[in-house]
């Protein structure tokens, strides 16, 4: 008998794998399809490189900014897409090393609950093994949500996977849903000359993001030559000459977007489905499967960590989760905090907030301050030619931190100032009392936080 089980090889799933097995347990894991899961195979990884690349080429075509000169400079998309292949090969082979190297027994197969102590599992060739385990982590992921469209599946449909692999660049593109994954891709094949339509229903792109970054990021939109209709549905897509005709409605009216690829990425639904959650009475809501802050199921041996559970469907978030529920698998009692997880959008300039917004704290009734500083006032960022941005920090009345939000280069870096205030308690005063490095990017948060209580050195005084 082993005494952790995990079905799931993602980020939580293999990193609950290993925590278990430093901890001294003798370890099985399953994974049905590839080490890493959807984020180093198929959404984390394999985009952040391919934006690498279209950055790299924005970068080139802009030098004469930097007193550079390059002639006759082109790109080659397969060689773009095979860079891509090679680093998640990379970082999937390194993640097999470290589970061999924890002594984790790794099986291919699908994985299904056969008691509150046991699983089958079913190998491509259809052979069944049955294994036991004290404990049993649940890490099945999450997978796109299918729009219930008329048209959706003609072959120009597709979700972000299938995006991923093109063989090259479309002519145009139009991608339903502008939340993160979908504001990322418009931001990628527009930078690689695509026209690109970004279509969302809700009022505003990037529903969860603080509505100044959200200002701030459609201006960098429409500089950008993508082209953003919010308030807006979309009724119907039909094949016209090998391209798709998507029919839309808003309060404007109807009108048609023509285009050779669509992306659905409208988010993403636990993968709940054939695992025999229902035969043993796992509590589940339309979300995911409950847990309490443990990560421990209704079922006593059962726990369940990551985009399975609905909470915070984040790659990071699924790994601190796994590191609780390994512990606790083991007779620990370690408990899982996400007041202050970050989120990160990859785009050009990044995003990243972690906390409450302003619009969030104020919808709870919380009396709250907030500062603002300008990427445009730091003088790394200028010399970066990267003054596109700000950073804004809400905190309560006696300048606890809440929420930090940063649109700008290295945003997703720099978000962890705000994630360690937040965890910690600290104030605004803390953040702005700490010496940080000149010149770099992070004075960008010091300038803020001293904005909570007083005025900002490198920002100019207003005057009536």
């Amino acid at each position: 008998m082993f005494d952790v089980a995990v079905i799931g090889g993602g980020p939580g799933g293999y990193v609950a794998a290993i925590r278990a097995a430093q901890l001294g347990g003798k370890v099985l894991l399953v994974e049905r399809e590839q080490l890493g899961g959807v984020c180093l195979n198929w959404g984390c990884i394999p985009t952040k490189t391919l934006l690498k690349s279209a950055e790299k080429w924005q970068e080139l075509k802009h030098c004469s900014e930097y007193g550079l000169t390059a002639e006759n400079i082109s790109f080659d998309f397969a060689a773009i897409q095979n860079r891509k292949e090679q680093v998640v090969g990379q970082m999937r082979s390194g993640i097999e090393q470290l589970l061999k190297s924890n002594g984790v027994e790794v099986v291919r197969g699908t994985a299904k609950l056969t008691g509150a102590q046991s699983l089958s599992v079913k190998a491509q060739d259809g052979t069944v093994e049955s294994y036991a385990a004290k404990a049993i982590i649940l890490a099945t992921g999450s997978r796109p949500v299918k729009l219930p469209l008329p048209g959706g599946e003609i072959p120009m449909v597709i979700d972000s996977t299938a995006l991923l692999d093109l063989a090259e660049v479309p002519r145009s593109l139009a991608v339903i849903g502008a939340g993160a994954v979908g504001v990322e891709f418009a931001c990628l094949f527009r930078s690689l000359g695509a026209e690109v339509v970004l279509i969302e229903m809700l009022p505003n792109i990037l529903a969860n993001v603080d509505d100044d970054l959200i200002k701030r990021m459609g201006v960098v939109l429409r500089k950008a030559g993508v082209k953003t209709l919010t308030g807006t549905k979309v009724k119907e897509i039909c094949e016209e000459g090998g391209r798709a005709a998507l029919s839309l409605e808003s309060a404007k009216g109807t009108s048609e977007v023509i285009a050779d690829i669509v992306l659905v990425a409208v988010g993403r639904r636990p993968l709940l489905e054939n695992l025999g959650l229902e035969t043993l009475g796992v509590e589940c809501s339309p979300g995911g499967i409950v847990v309490n802050e443990r990560m421990a199921t209704n079922i006593p041996t059962l726990y369940a960590i990551g985009d399975v559970t609905g909470k915070q469907m984040l790659a990071h978030a699924a790994s601190a989760a796994a590191l609780v529920a390994a512990e606790n698998a083991l007779g620990g009692d370690k408990t899982m905090d996400f007041s202050a997880v970050p989120a990160c959008v990859f785009t050009t300039p990044e995003i990243a907030s972690v906390g409450l917004t302003e619009q969030a704290a104020k919808e709870q009734g919380l009396a709250i301050k907030t500062s603002r500083f300008n990427f445009a006032g730091n003088g790394k960022a200028v010399s970066m030619g990267e003054t596109d941005g700000l950073v804004k920090i809400v905190t309560d009345p006696a300048g606890k931190v809440l929420g930090m939000h940063i649109m700008g280069a290295h945003a997703s870096d720099l978000i962890m100032e705000g994630a360690l205030a937040i965890r910690n308690g600290l104030s605004a005063a803390d953040v702005a009392a700490t010496i940080h490095p000149h010149p770099t990017l992070s004075e960008t948060v010091m300038e803020a936080a001293h904005g909570i209580d007083g005025p900002i050195i490198h920002q100019l005084k207003l005057t009536r």
